[in-house]
């Protein structure tokens, strides 16, 4: 059956960036060729997905062909899917645990903010019984999906809600391709060793070599990253990284924006002054209310984007404004 109205407009966008940025070959800087646009359903809101892909521009190089895309998008849902990987793994646990119906699931779902058919609601279950079920088997069909170099092993888990199973999902980032993936009650390194020994495993039988892994830090992950591949190379996710490294500027900015704050206090009772009244004067100050109250709304998108940095130059713009307002009214005094 068509859908019978429109999407609703994703809430947020996010740019993804691939980390790689020259070629493994000839050692080319990758130029971009073209954006991905996709839309995801999360258990948050839609997603507008845009994904930058990157080509080595020498044509004698036999990676020229090869269009690189961002590692992170599988990290969000499968190819080619509009469901989030976290409402696939909310499914399953609901299915498998809980034992609820296609219709009981699609009504939950309906009362989180979760826009999905209820057709969808049963592909979504078929595919987290295909990622529970997913191994690479078949020598020649390894060869043919992992062309290359090598592989980079990302390992992460989704846990819907506390206390439920976690879908522990083991991809390649160069391909995109989903390795392993298996649901397990616990996040401990006894377990996750032999999901990352049994890859190592089947990818030894194609000689493929492991470039290296990726992981979001977790102790557990880690420890069980250099227990099952000790030669390869550890990396954090560039997210994880970059959040943990900003965490101190992040705080340091958050209570210099609670300072701020309170420094402008009182805007409120001047607005409440300034009802009823519609002279020019009282406009502009009304007009003034109106921006200081725009900038302490304004949180940003830390860290990059640091909320109390954003909120002073606004105050100083504000500020420089009405001491020229006050220069001007000056003047004409005189």
């Amino acid at each position: 059956m068509a859908r019978r109205k429109p999407r609703s407009i994703p809430t947020e966008t996010v740019i993804l960036t691939p980390q790689q940025t020259a070629c493994q070959l000839c050692g080319r800087r990758l130029r971009v060729v073209y954006h991905n646009h996709r839309t995801v359903v999360t258990l948050k809101g839609l997603r507008r997905l845009v994904s930058i892909m990157r080509r080595c521009p020498e044509p004698t190089c036999d990676a020229h062909c090869q269009v690189v895309g961002p590692e992170e998008a599988g990290r969000w849902a499968l190819p080619d899917s509009e469901v989030g990987l976290d409402v696939i793994a909310q499914i399953g646990s609901w299915r498998y645990h809980e034992h609820r119906s296609i219709p009981q699931m699609h009504q939950l779902l309906a009362e989180r903010g979760v826009e999905l058919a209820q057709r969808t609601v049963t592909n979504a279950l078929y595919r987290y019984d295909e990622l529970v079920a997913a191994c690479v088997r078949d020598a020649e069909w390894g060869q043919a999906h992992l062309q290359g170099t090598g592989v980079v092993l990302a390992l992460d888990g989704l846990q819907p809600d506390v206390g439920q199973e976690v879908l522990w999902v083991i991809r390649d980032t160069i391909t995109g391709t989903i390795l392993l993936a298996r649901s397990l009650l616990s996040a401990s390194e006894a377990d996750l060793v032999p999901l990352l020994a049994e890859v190592r495993e089947r990818l030894g039988e194609w000689n493929i070599p492991i470039l290296g892994a990726i992981s979001d830090g977790q102790h557990s992950v880690r420890h069980a990253i250099a227990t099952a591949l000790p030669e390869a190379p550890q990396q954090l996710c560039q997210f994880h990284y970059l959040r943990e490294a900003a965490r101190p500027i992040s705080e340091a900015d958050r209570h210099a924006k609670k300072e701020l704050k309170k420094a402008v206090r009182g805007v409120r009772p001047i607005e409440r002054s300034l009802e009823g009244q519609t002279d020019e004067a009282a406009q502009v100050a009304h007009a003034y209310c109106l921006a200081v109250r725009a900038a302490l709304t304004d949180d940003g998108h830390p860290p990059l984007d640091a909320g109390g940095l954003r909120l002073r130059e606004r105050l100083k713009a504000i500020d420089a404004s009405l001491e020229r307002v006050e220069q001007k009214r000056g003047s004409l005094a005189r």
